[in-house]
């Protein structure tokens, strides 16, 4: 992928922290290359203190790199800032916002710092994405911290940029909520925004993103395209109702590593390239169990998130 089709280039990654009086300096980013597209909803994983937010906020201007290279839309963060800032918006997994300040009056105070003016503001076109355009003249200080947040995305939008991260945008909202964020954030998409998106929430990732990378203390463990990064994982799910309830698995099954849940049911976990349903399916047929239902589950996103991260832990 050329330069020109990337929204976001980052080269040798690094960033060190060195805590005065520490004995040891933290490595909070060993060396991360990524490459995000221009036009897409990319996902970035990991767990608490793997180096997410770290990344973020150096892309973001507000944390100095270490070592490597960022470029934001082609500038440089080095060389132009000011060109990389204006090409990206930030919303922070921390909420910070004036309590003194109205909805309204913070997004037409954001775009006054770009400059943007009276004439082009789009403050209650955002509000009303939002569903903020009844707190409109609320003082934020009595907004809820899902309607905080939801300030939060519309404030990173007030300047229009292609680059939009979503730094855990859908933390502490409700599910209603979190459908209406995604909702917006797939319109935002479609209107040609890239989105980053980091989340603790599988699913989200799932739902919402074409491609996704997964880091893990500090470094980069794997970024694939979602539906290639689906099939990483080599484990398949067969669970299987018996017509009358068992208290032991039989040893035919429980060699393919059968166990018994709370339900009752047999569940066994196996791996399509080493054994098919068939052969599962044969061994059952040797047994006295008649079944009244079965069925097979692929892994998830969740399944492949703890292996990759518990391999890279190993």
């Amino acid at each position: 992928m050329s330069d020109q089709e990337l929204a976001i280039k980052i080269r040798g990654l690094k960033k060190t922290y060195r805590a005065e009086g520490a004995t040891k300096a933290k490595e909070a980013l060993k060396g991360v290359d990524l490459s995000i597209p221009k036009g897409s909803i990319f996902g970035l994983l990991g767990p608490n203190g793997a180096g997410k937010s770290t990344t973020i906020n150096i892309i973001a201007g507000v944390v100095d790199k270490t070592e490597g290279s960022v470029e934001v839309w082609g500038f440089d963060i080095d060389k132009d800032m000011r060109n990389a800032k204006a090409n990206i918006g930030i919303v922070p997994q921390e909420v910070h916002i004036d309590a003194y300040f109205t909805p309204f009056e913070i997004l037409e105070l954001y775009a006054g710092f770009y400059g943007i003016p009276k004439a082009e503001r789009r403050s209650t076109e955002i509000l009303q994405a939002m569903r903020l355009e009844e707190q409109r003249d609320a003082y934020t200080r009595f907004l809820s911290g899902g309607m905080k947040r939801r300030l939060l995305v519309g404030k990173a939008m007030v300047h229009s940029p292609p680059i939009l991260v979503l730094d855990e945008p859908t933390a502490g909202v409700d599910v209603e909520l979190r459908q209406h964020i995604w909702q917006y954030v797939r319109e935002l998409n479609r209107q040609g925004v890239t989105i980053v998106l980091t989340t603790h929430y599988l699913e989200e990732a799932e739902e919402l993103c074409d491609e996704i990378a997964i880091i893990n203390h500090g470094e980069l463990v794997i970024c694939e395209k979602t539906p290639a990064l689906l099939r990483q994982v080599d484990e398949k799910m067969v669970v299987i109702d018996p017509v009358s309830p068992i208290d032991k698995v039989p040893d035919g099954i429980s060699e393919l590593g059968g166990k018994l849940n709370e339900e009752g049911a047999i569940v066994i976990h196996f791996s399509p390239s080493s054994v098919s349903v068939g052969q599962i399916l044969d061994k059952i047929a040797e047994t006295d169990i008649e079944i009244a239902d079965l069925k097979t589950e692929e892994s998830d996103l969740e399944d492949i998130f703890l292996q990759l991260t518990k391999s890279k832990e190993a």
